[in-house]
């Protein structure tokens, strides 16, 4: 099993390209199921998870292929595929893939739109938290679906089709949003989804919705509207920047010191997160390039943060903001709200001399004057991060283990850092 290497004391100096968003990839894939023409995307990220869905969408009947490199392509350069599901094949999605990758539950909603019928493994609990799927299956029902539990798998059929309704969820939920618009698309009349997600991924998969010929108003706020279309159409369409990617780098830049250009990325899709850096003593600015993150010679100054869906400060970078705050001057306080069970970076980071204490929903971080390199496990995909950053500041040699969580979110990361001057390298074995 590979693991990564890292020798810390080095600034980060130079540009990190900022990759197509996990979280956009994913759902644009699945929404191919929605079509039997070409669904081409642009700027798809090189990751495990991305491996993964196309496994999955082949046992549907998804055709999946990708361009070759253009002359002048970088390394870093995204993907460019095609998925085509001319006719579904199979409408169960079992356990054995299902279970490896929670956002391939979402399936459910293509297959029911287009074929009447699904029959999809539930995705069971995961490293941090239980994140049920009822919401998602209350969408359906709400669209007359018929959902039914049998031996471990849901069952919906909608033999007439779906029909348009009005769905409110008690809280926000992205994957809930994402597959009441897929549902919708195909529905027929008017869809009003109120206390919608609001995330930049979400928008991003209505507009290709909308390419593709569907009737979607709204997205990116927290009402969306979703007029029923007989049937959709290819299109061509390119995945928007990991904003979880470039807070990441923007978080390392904070902690290491230097001067980075996340490229390719704009600040709106991650204000908040840059709001929190900049209080914590680094200095951000933007222009058509991208995004520049630096700090030479503040210190860092302890920042309190709480994690709330989208425009408020991702979940997804709490586990990186904590690393930062290990080595802030005084105490900051980090409230997760979105997810149980999402702090088991605090003992890894523990290991690198971190002092951290836990009360319920809230770590109290401590300020140290120094990490120290230690051998760590990554647990979970953005705790596995969190360790990186910390190594990156400490002192001596850490050695990150069960680096294939990395590989499921983070495309190429050791080679993006090394560019900059990171002593980071890949062991494998």
């Amino acid at each position: 099993m590979d693991r990564i290497q890292i020798r810390g004391g080095a600034k980060l100096q130079g540009s990190i390209p900022i990759s197509g968003a996990k979280n956009a990839a994913l759902p644009l894939m699945i929404a191919s199921l929605l079509t039997d023409q070409t669904l081409t995307l642009e700027n798809l990220p090189r990751l495990a998870d991305v491996s993964q869905l196309v496994r999955i969408l082949g046992n549907h009947g998804v055709d999946y292929s990708v361009d070759g490199k253009r002359a002048g392509e970088g390394a870093t350069a995204g993907q460019t595929a095609h998925l085509r599901a001319k006719t579904i094949v199979d409408s169960t999605a079992p356990y054995e893939l299902v279970s490896r990758m929670r956002a391939s539950f979402w399936v459910i909603a293509p297959l029911i739109a287009r074929v009447g019928e699904a029959r999809v493994s539930l995705p069971g609990g995961c490293a941090i938290g239980t994140r049920p799927v009822d919401l998602l299956l209350m969408a359906l029902e709400k669209l007359g679906a018929e959902i039914a539990i049998e031996g471990g798998y849901v069952v919906a059929k909608a033999p007439k089709g779906l029909v348009g309704a009005e769905i409110e969820f008690p809280k926000v939920t992205v994957g809930g949003t994402h597959v009441a618009m897929m549902a919708a698309a195909l529905a027929r009349g008017s869809t009003l989804i109120a206390n919608a997600a609001r995330e930049p991924e979400v928008k991003d998969v209505a507009d290709c919705l909308n390419k593709m010929g569907a009737r979607v108003k709204g997205a990116g706020t927290s009402t969306i509207e979703i007029t029923g279309v007989a049937r959709l159409n290819g299109a061509r369409h390119r995945v928007l920047p990991d904003r979880i990617e470039a807070g990441t780098y923007a978080t390392a830049v904070a902690m290491t010191g230097g001067d980075i250009l996340l490229e390719g990325v704009g600040p709106d899709l991650f204000q908040e997160a840059l709001d929190a850096l900049s209080r914590a003593g680094a200095k951000v600015s933007s222009d058509n390039r991208g995004v520049r993150v630096a700090r030479n010679g503040a210190g860092i100054g302890a920042v309190d943060i709480s994690t709330a869906p989208f425009p408020g400060f991702p979940t997804d970078l709490q586990a990186q903001f904590m690393a930062l705050m290990t080595r802030a001057r005084g105490v900051s306080r980090i409230t997760e709200t979105i997810f149980e069970n999402r702090f088991m970076h605090v003992q890894e980071l523990a290991r690198l001399g971190a002092r951290i204490k836990l009360d319920g929903d809230t770590a109290v971080v401590e300020g140290v004057d120094k990490l120290l390199g230690a051998p760590v496990m990554a647990t979970d995909l953005r705790a596995s991060v969190s360790l990186v950053i910390a190594a990156l500041a400490a002192e001596g040699e850490t050695t990150v283990n069960r680096v294939y969580h990395l590989d499921r979110g983070f495309e190429r990361l050791e080679q993006k850092l090394s560019a900059c001057g990171a002593d980071i390298e890949r062991i494998s074995g």
